[in-house]
């Protein structure tokens, strides 16, 4: 794959999640909104067979949790499904909505914790 084709995957995937991020303070989701119905062991299939954790850990070290910041800029169930949707298009994971939606419903019940 050329340069440019990789940089404007990136550029799409940029532009996505800046979409989510409007989306999510247009429409303050909850959680439970936002995630119903997600299929949960699905999530934690899609987690394992894509080695989410082992890439957070050459990101930031340790055992990778230190990528989960709720405080931070993930500040919202609608900015955490967002993130993962940026994974998908950066890794070129090639994952559906729900599936995407099912990988963010899992990080918040683990990590984030958003109601």
């Amino acid at each position: 794959m050329s340069a440019l084709a990789i940089n404007q995957r990136k550029l799409v995937g940029l532009l996505a999640l800046v979409a989510c991020l409007g989306v999510a303070s247009a429409r303050a989701e909850t959680a439970a909104q936002l995630y119903a119905g997600a299929d949960k062991v699905l999530g934690e299939k899609l987690l394992a067979e894509h080695r989410c954790a082992q890439c957070h850990v050459r990101k930031v070290g340790g055992d990778g949790a230190a990528i989960y910041r709720p405080k931070g800029r993930i500040n919202s169930p609608a900015a955490l499904r967002g993130m993962v949707e940026q994974c998908n298009l950066e890794l070129n994971l090639i994952l559906f909505p729900e599936e995407v939606t099912s990988i963010a419903a899992v990080l918040n019940r683990d990590h984030y914790k958003f109601k």
